[in-house]
C-alpha cells in the first residue's frame, strides 16, 4: 500500500510539473517527493502508536527536506508538494486526493485544545505559496487558494479565495458579482462610522442654519 501511494505521488509530480523529465528523476531529486516517502513510513507507525518512531522519523525528514508534515497528518494519493521549502502539515490535518501544496504554505491549528484542530482539505485542491490555512474547517474539493492568502473559515467546493482573510472571489473560474463577495470587516466597521460622524455633523450644521434663518424671519416681521 505505501509503494502503490509513493508510486502515485511520482506520477502525480511527473503529469503536473512541467519541468520534470522522468519518473526516475521525481523520485531521486525531488524533496516534494522525499518528504511524502518519509511521511508515508512515519504515519504507518503512528496509526501502530509507535509514537516515538514516527515523530524521529518525521524529524529526520524535515532536517533533509525542509518540509515538515506531522505524522499524524492524513495524506491522500497523487500529491504535489512543489518546491516545499517551509511548508508545515499540523497533526489533525488532513489532505484529500491530487492536491498541490507550493513552498511556504501552512496548514496549521488556533488554540491549545486537543483534538481536531487543522483544515481538511477536498481532492484537487490547490494552495499557493506562503498561504495560511488556519483552524478546524472544510475546504471543498477543486478550490484555490491564492499565494499568501490566509484562509480562516470554510470554503465551498469550486471557488477561488484571496487576501487576508481570504475572500471567494471565483467558483467554476466566474467571478462573483462584487455585492455578493463583500463581508463587513473591522475596516469597512470604521469607514461606516466615519461617515456617519460626517453626517451628524452636517445634520447638526444644517438645523444650525435653519434656525438662524428662522429667527431672522421673526426679527423681520416684528419690525
Amino acid at each position: 500500500m505505501i509503494l502503490k501511494d509513493i508510486w502515485l505521488d511520482v506520477k502525480a509530480v511527473k503529469e503536473r510539473d512541467p519541468a520534470a523529465r522522468n519518473s526516475l528523476e521525481v523520485l531521486f531529486l525531488y524533496q516534494g517527493v522525499h518528504a511524502l516517502i518519509w511521511h508515508r513510513f512515519a504515519h504507518w507507525f503512528y496509526r501502530h502508536k509507535l509514537f516515538f518512531i514516527a515523530r524521529f522519523i518525521s524529524q529526520m525528514a524535515r532536517f533533509f527536506t525542509l518540509i515538515e508534515i506531522h505524522p499524524g497528518a492524513q495524506l491522500g494519493h497523487g500529491i504535489l508538494i512543489d518546491h516545499g521549502c517551509g511548508v508545515v502539515i499540523g497533526e489533525t490535518a488532513v489532505v484529500g486526493d491530487n492536491c498541490t501544496i507550493y513552498q511556504g504554505v501552512t496548514l496549521g491549528g488556533v488554540g491549545l485544545n486537543k483534538g481536531k484542530r487543522h483544515p481538511t482539505l477536498g481532492s484537487n485542491v490547490t494552495v499557493g505559496a506562503g498561504a495560511k490555512i488556519l483552524g478546524s474547517f472544510d475546504v471543498g474539493d477543486n478550490c484555490t487558494i491564492a499565494a499568501n492568502a490566509v484562509l480562516l473559515k470554510p470554503l465551498e467546493k469550486n471557488m477561488t479565495a484571496v487576501g487576508i482573510p481570504a475572500r471567494p472571489i471565483k467558483i467554476l473560474g466566474v467571478p462573483i458579482p462584487k455585492e455578493e463577495k463583500e463581508e463587513v470587516t473591522m475596516e469597512s466597521y470604521c469607514r461606516m462610522e466615519e461617515r456617519l460622524k460626517v453626517m451628524e455633523q452636517t445634520i447638526t450644521e444644517l438645523q444650525k442654519e435653519l434656525s438662524q434663518h428662522k429667527n431672522n424671519d421673526g426679527d423681520e416681521s416684528n419690525h
